[in-house]
């Protein structure tokens, strides 16, 4: 059995809707549970995360960056960084913001660089980029075209509802393969 955590702040619900799909993807997967994980609540979920084979981090992207409160998170994960507390476990990372660039490929880089100051296995998207050519659309998984992580956009305009679709599916995605990635890392550990 594999657990995924999705660890996430959402600011006006955008980044939580795209944590639902991320943990949606995951638990379709079969031996594999998926737990959402506030990071408001955070304190009370250390050890649903020291105990998760996967953890998924989500940030919405606000001003270039991380949000403040996820950042917090990121900070108060020191003391598990000090111990290697979540050495050799899977990561992944997603983030949301109004833009379609948005420069949310700055966020990416911080969730890898958390990922990777914690000593854990980053897995990203393994999709080709969508919406590229003239014979693609706006309904192709990864319509944004990232390799490092999930990439998801609505108006700011909008709530959650408005997410595209495609941004979902491609949430749903990146939740199996990190699922996948766990599970595989089990078996070889056995």
């Amino acid at each position: 059995m594999s657990k995924v955590a999705i660890v996430h702040h959402s600011g006006y619900g955008h980044t939580a809707a795209v944590a639902k799909a991320v943990a949606k993807g995951a638990a379709g997967i079969a031996d594999t549970t998926a737990q959402l994980i506030a990071v408001a609540d955070v304190d009370k979920h250390w050890n649903d995360l020291a105990a998760a084979d996967a953890i998924i981090f989500g940030a919405p992207t606000y001003m270039g960056s991380v949000s403040a409160p996820f950042k917090t998170f990121m900070d108060a994960s020191s003391k598990v960084w000090f111990a290697q507390g979540w050495k050799d476990k899977v990561a992944a990372g997603f983030t949301h913001s109004g833009s379609q660039g948005g420069d949310k490929y700055n966020t990416m880089t911080q969730l890898f660089t958390l990922a990777m100051q914690h000593g854990m296995v980053w897995v990203g998207l393994g999709l080709l980029p969508g919406n590229n050519s003239s014979k693609s659309s706006n309904a192709d998984l990864n319509r944004l075209g990232s390799s490092t992580g999930l990439l998801t956009q609505s108006n700011v305009d909008q709530g959650a509802e408005a997410i595209p679709a495609s941004d979902l599916l491609t949430a749903e995605h990146l939740g199996r393969r990190v699922a996948e990635f766990a599970l595989a890392r089990e078996a070889v550990a056995a």
